[in-house]
């Protein structure tokens, strides 16, 4: 007999096609019995019944899955060794870049590429795919409206030019919100497009079991055209590239063999 959480994640997973069991049990099953509690539920079981009946328990559920934490430029020195050493290099070889913003939550980190990439090429020119899983963060990609916290770490510069402020909030403009396509996706369970230049995934994969992460690499470095680079958060490091047939470009950038 599986147990009530083993249960929960079979719901789950016929409900939604999001596998629980791909993540880290200790963290998710903390997470989500916080979150049972707060609404009054007392067992996985009463919670599975509700996310049933009501949709808005559902994306709230969905919601607190996905830690949906972001903003510009996050890591601003990575940001940095991306324009400075790894986007030079990208350019020479291709003027046109195929780029994917995967596990994009609310939209910061694609708009931060197209931002980033603005300076070197027309924006006529770029497209950014971006992807996530849960369908309300999509909504406030598409919108592209930010408290003035998510831009602590863009530069002056930018702020002036991509962004427009709106009683307190700050709106990224027209030319740059349609450099980026978002859609719905699960890494996990659907197939990835290939021949990226770039594809970046950050702060992510940490939430994932060790098999779950190595299945991702694979398919990620599958993803990637010949010299192109995938870039991981601050706490992702892979720690054994060339079994996914990756190099070392820099700390949190892997290049394609």
């Amino acid at each position: 007999m599986p147990s009530e959480y083993e249960q929960f994640t079979l719901n789950i997973k016929n409900l939604t096609g999001i596998d629980l069991a791909l993540y880290k049990e200790s963290q998710m099953k903390r997470r989500l019995t916080s979150l049972y509690e707060k609404k009054g539920y007392s067992s996985f079981t009463e919670y599975y019944k509700n996310i049933k009946m009501e949709p808005a328990i559902l994306n709230e559920f969905l919601d607190r899955m996905t830690i949906n934490v972001s903003e510009f430029y996050r890591n601003y020195k990575r940001w940095e060794i991306f324009e400075n050493k790894i986007l030079p290099r990208m350019l020479k070889s291709s003027p046109s870049l195929k780029i994917w913003s995967a596990a994009c939550s609310t939209g910061e980190e694609p708009y931060t590429i197209a931002m980033i990439l603005s300076k070197y090429l027309p924006l006529s020119n770029l497209s950014i795919y971006a992807t996530d899983i849960d369908e309300n963060v999509l909504v406030k990609a598409k919108r592209g409206i930010y408290p003035e916290r998510s831009l602590n770490e863009v530069p002056i510069d930018i702020k002036n030019k991509f962004f427009i402020q709106e009683d307190g909030f700050y709106r990224v403009t027209d030319d740059i919100k349609r450099t980026v396509t978002f859609k719905k996706h699960n890494l996990l369970a659907e197939k990835f497009q290939t021949h990226y230049d770039l594809i970046v995934c950050r702060n992510v994969l940490i939430y994932f079991t060790e098999e779950a992460k190595s299945h991702l690499y694979q398919k990620f470095s599958a993803a990637l055209k010949s010299d192109g680079v995938f870039f991981v958060g601050s706490t992702e490091q892979i720690f054994n590239p060339a079994q996914f047939n990756l190099t070392t470009e820099d700390t949190f950038f892997y290049k394609k063999i």
